[in-house]
This record gives structure tokens, C-alpha cells and sequence, in this order.
């Protein structure tokens, strides 16, 4: 069975003019219709991993990779105007922090059914039921009070899920969502999760879960990457943390705060340089 997403040597570099950075450095990855996390510390390449994949890269960055497809669909090779049709459509992304990603001078139901309606051909009247149903589904009590609400009058967590509405409206099959729990409690960050693995089982989709946080992402995903200095170095299944083999891999785990036993002094993670050869 052809996966739903084939990564084969993907780079992505900026240049500057002292010279060139290479943000991600010849990752290679396949995702079928699975949860799979990709973590790491910021400035590992997490994020523009997931850019990429979208053709979101911002210039004068350039993406070179041997493969890149989704769904059998070549994306290198493809024309602008079909990956445009794919990105939000097919394949979208859940930006870390609302407040930055929404429109500001746009109510929410205006963000949302503008996001549907440029994919889908419906009338007005149909687009605005289609977001008070996914408001509802991403559990938002009074869904149509929500609608007239500007994205400055919701907390953290609904910001959040008003986010994952709009990504998910068009019945997308691959979901990147970077970081979408680092600016929320624990509580919160714990219904956003619930609600993204329901949608995802409930739909069949892919997802690609990105962030720093560990411990999570193991307890949410099926298979976890680990990235370092643009590079994946470690990919394990969740349920085998403890098997771990890379040093970087092992300094995170024993980072993780515990309970239990004497905490001091503090672990520090002793960087190696050949890690980023």
C-alpha cells in the first residue's frame, strides 16, 4: 500500500549573506494514515519540516528533496496551482498560537466559512452551517455565539480549537499540527488532544504532531521521530522510550521532571558535535 506521505532526503536551506543556513538536513520518513510526532528543541527543524511538506516555505528559503509526495502525487514536481488546491484541502496545518494565525479584524465564522467556501463551491447559508457543526465538533458550547466573536475574545484554549475547525472543515486526509498545545494549562492541553485523536481515528487521517514536549507526544502518537540540528537521529515506537539508543534521545528523557527521588543536582544534556554531522 502506497503511504499517505513519502519524505526521501528533504532539505531546506536559507540563504544568507554570510552564507547558507540548512535548517533541515536529508530527512527521510513515510506517514500512512497514523499518528506520528516529530520532537526536538526549537531550531531543530521541526517546524520547517512541516512548512515544507505544505509548500509553505518563506523565501528566499528553497526546498530541494529526492522525494516528496503526498498520496502518490509528486509535490516537487507539481505545479503551484495544485499544491495550492491540495494545501487546505487535502493537507493543512495548525500554526502554534491562534492569536498570531487568525485575522484579527475577522469574527470567527467569517475566518472559518471564508476557508471553507475557497474550496468548496456552497452557498453561503451551507458554509455557515459546515462551521457551526465543526464548532460543535471540537466540543465550542454555543457555537453560534462563538461565530461573532472576534479571535482577541477567546481564551488560549478556544483560540485553539476555532484553529483546528478551520483545518479540519474541508475534510483535509493529512494534518500537521506544530506545537498546538505549548501555549495552554494542562487541563486544556489535555481536551485539545482528546479532541484531535477522536477527529483522527473518527476520520482516517494522518497527523504529524510537532513539539518539544516529549512525554506527550509519546503518549499521544503511535511512532516518534527525534530531530536534532536538522537532523533525525532516533525514531522510536511510543511504547519504547525506554529503549532509546542515541545519547540526545537519553538526555531528554532523563530531563523529564519525576516525581519521585532526589532531583539534585539537575540533569544537564552534555552536547556532543558529531550529533550534527
Amino acid at each position: 500500500m502506497t503511504p499517505l506521505l513519502e519524505v526521501e532526503d528533504l532539505h531546506v536551506r536559507f540563504p544568507l549573506t554570510e552564507g547558507t543556513i540548512e535548517a533541515v538536513r536529508g530527512i527521510s520518513f513515510t506517514l500512512g494514515r497514523e499518528r506520528l510526532g516529530i520532537v526536538g528543541e526549537s531550531g531543530s527543524g521541526k517546524s520547517q519540516t512541516g512548512r515544507a511538506i505544505l509548500g509553505l516555505t518563506a523565501r528566499p528559503g528553497e526546498v530541494t528533496a529526492k522525494r516528496l509526495a503526498f498520496d502518490g502525487i509528486d509535490l516537487m514536481a507539481a505545479p503551484e496551482r495544485l499544491r495550492r488546491s491540495l494545501r487546505g484541502s487535502r493537507m493543512t496545518m495548525v500554526m502554534q498560537d491562534p492569536r498570531y494565525s487568525l485575522n484579527p479584524v475577522m469574527t470567527v465564522g467569517q475566518q472559518i466559512i471564508e476557508s471553507y467556501r475557497a474550496h468548496k463551491r456552497v452557498s453561503g447559508r451551507d458554509a455557515r452551517r459546515a462551521a457551526l457543526a465543526m464548532l460543535d465538533e471540537v466540543r465550542i458550547t454555543a457555537p453560534d455565539r462563538v461565530m461573532a466573536l472576534y479571535p482577541h475574545e477567546l481564551s488560549g484554549g478556544m483560540g485553539q480549537r476555532v484553529m483546528i475547525a478551520m483545518m479540519l472543515i474541508t475534510g483535509p486526509e493529512l494534518l500537521i499540527a506544530d506545537e498546538p498545545t505549548s501555549a495552554l494549562d494542562v487541563t486544556v492541553r489535555g481536551e485539545v488532544l482528546r479532541i484531535l485523536d477522536q477527529l483522527v481515528a473518527e476520520r482516517g487521517m494522518g497527523l504529524i504532531l510537532i513539539s518539544h514536549d516529549l512525554e506527550m507526544v509519546a503518549s499521544f502518537c503511535d511512532r516518534v521521530l527525534v530531530m536534532y540540528a536538522g537532523k533525525i537521529v532516533e525514531e522510536l515506537a511510543s511504547g519504547a522510550l525506554d529503549q532509546a539508543r542515541h545519547p540526545y534521545t537519553r538526555g531528554l528523557i532523563g530531563c523529564l521532571p519525576k516525581l519521585a527521588g532526589d532531583s539534585h543536582p539537575l540533569p544537564v544534556l552534555t552536547r556532543d558535535p558529531a550529533w550534527a554531522r
